[in-house]
């Protein structure tokens, strides 16, 4: 079997993902309450009886907030660094099964092997990951999905990650003019968002594409859309060229709503 994806919802009210392969269902982030990941994965004929692990890319609340409601599925394995388990762990009342690993190590669940890198964002020990399938060979060829949101730049490192997958998900958090007229957020929420701590703006995500443009890439998702400082139409108009240019699938997530799965 091949790998099936598709984003549960991405955006500022949450972040989730779910992964199937012949051997595993995992979920890449669980940033909605365990219901409402329930009512997702039903849409999409999934259940949590049926996820066997959720890997967690650092610890705020739109990445992490199902992660107290799965007190009611003692199955599912928390995947998560050091850091990211105790900030998690510090507001909880249950202990997942937490599975630590050391940020920039590879290692193995099931049929995938994992690797996290480090990003640039303000949290204790962010990551990234990038998910592998797959050996190489003529039978079963590798194949690689990027998971890459809340990072405020992407040093050579990251650049080089996301060059090596078929299928990438990277944020465009926010448009600069669209955050500079916001009336709701003071001066120094809009610095931390726009800072190299921060997010990805729009000009940011298509810098990044640019500059990579790996000719690997199946399909991109554009994603983890402010639903205040961005719109899917300030995303288009900012990256128009180069998806244009990509010769792959693009999609802009727009906040609130998922995606058909992608098999790759």
């Amino acid at each position: 079997m091949s790998m099936r994806f598709c984003i549960l919802g991405s955006g500022s009210d949450g972040n989730c993902a779910l992964l199937q392969t012949a051997q595993a269902r995992i979920l890449v982030d669980a940033g909605f309450s365990a219901r409402r990941l329930g009512q997702l994965l039903a849409g999409v004929g999934e259940s949590l009886d049926r996820i066997d692990a959720v890997f967690l890319t650092h610890e705020h609340g739109d990445h992490t907030a199902g992660i107290s409601g799965l007190s009611r599925h003692p199955h599912i394995k928390v995947f998560a660094n050091h850091a990211t388990a105790r900030a998690v762990q510090a507001g909880l009342k249950h202990h997942p099964d937490w599975q630590c690993f050391e940020t920039g190590a590879r290692f193995r669940f099931r049929d995938l092997e994992i690797e996290s890198f480090a990003v640039p964002h303000d949290a204790h020990d962010p990551v990234a990951f990038l998910f592998t399938h797959g050996s190489d060979d003529l039978f079963t060829p590798a194949r690689r999905l990027a998971w890459l949101t809340d990072l405020g730049h992407a040093p050579q490192h990251i650049r080089e990650r996301i060059r090596e997958a078929d299928v990438l998900v990277v944020e465009a958090n926010y448009c600069p003019q669209m955050l500079k007229n916001d009336l709701k957020r003071p001066w120094s929420v809009k610095q931390r968002i726009s800072g190299r701590h921060g997010h990805l703006s729009n000009e940011s995500a298509r810098e990044l594409l640019l500059s990579v443009a790996s000719p690997r890439w199946r399909h991109v998702y554009l994603a983890h859309l402010s639903r205040e400082c961005n719109s899917p139409a300030a995303v288009e108009t900012a990256c128009a060229g180069v998806l244009a240019a990509l010769k792959c699938g693009c999609s802009i997530v727009h906040p609130g709503m998922g995606t058909p799965f992608f098999e790759f």
